[in-house]
């Protein structure tokens, strides 16, 4: 499975810059289901971010997605790859 890799900044409450990739199956690469998903991501964090928006979540590339992604993305429809300042 190809994969749509998204490249997100959100700055958090406290001032930290998070970085994370939300990764979505290629064929469901739509700019508004991406950022749902990274809606739902962001709501699992105990601390608060700032705004979310297309400005903030941009297309990077398609890449090859290993088995444990795959199955992540079959499971929930995305998967995110945290980068920095995300706990």
């Amino acid at each position: 499975m190809k994969v749509a890799v998204w490249d997100t900044y959100v700055k958090r409450a406290d001032g930290a810059l998070m970085h994370f990739d939300i990764l979505v199956p290629e064929n469901q690469s739509k700019e508004q289901s991406v950022l749902i998903f990274g809606s739902l991501y962001l709501s699992t964090k105990s601390f608060e971010t700032g705004t979310f928006s297309a400005s903030e979540c941009q297309f990077c590339h398609i890449e090859q997605a290993g088995e444990d992604l795959q199955k992540a993305i079959r499971e929930k429809g995305f998967s995110i790859i945290e980068m920095e300042n995300c706990d």
